[in-house]
């Protein structure tokens, strides 16, 4: 498989703080999977965990080139675990149609945080031709 796209998304801590202050649930539930409030409701430092999967959600629009347009959900993009706790991209909807069409067959993601920041990257990988 070879490097198709990348992405990179640096979110503020703060600014999930205010939205979930100014938009409790409202913001939950458009920007979030059950499975995802489920894990980071659960969490010790839950703004950082929400943080850090905005930030890769940011990050996989960017690679998939049209950000949040074209029909495409924040909910379309979910950050999941896989068994060993390691943090996997799974696509849904327009999102999924969008990486299908360049040919994404899977993703590398990194996620990091801070009490203040959180930094995603992705790389999405397929094969060429």
């Amino acid at each position: 498989m070879h490097a198709i796209a990348h992405g990179v998304d640096l979110v503020e801590v703060s600014r999930i703080v205010e939205l979930r202050a100014d938009h409790p649930e409202r913001f939950l539930t458009r920007c979030f999977t059950p499975g995802e409030r489920e894990y980071c409701l659960k969490q010790k430092r839950v703004d950082e965990h929400l943080a850090a999967r905005f930030a890769a959600k940011e990050a996989v629009l960017k690679a998939l080139g049209l950000g949040l347009r074209g029909g495409i959900l924040w909910t379309d993009v979910e950050i999941n675990r896989d068994p060993e706790g390691a943090p996997k991209v799974l696509l849904h909807g327009r999102a999924a149609e969008l990486a299908s069409e360049q040919r994404i067959e899977a993703w590398l993601v990194s996620l990091t945080h801070t009490s203040t920041h959180a930094l995603a990257s992705v790389i999405g990988l397929g094969t060429i031709g």
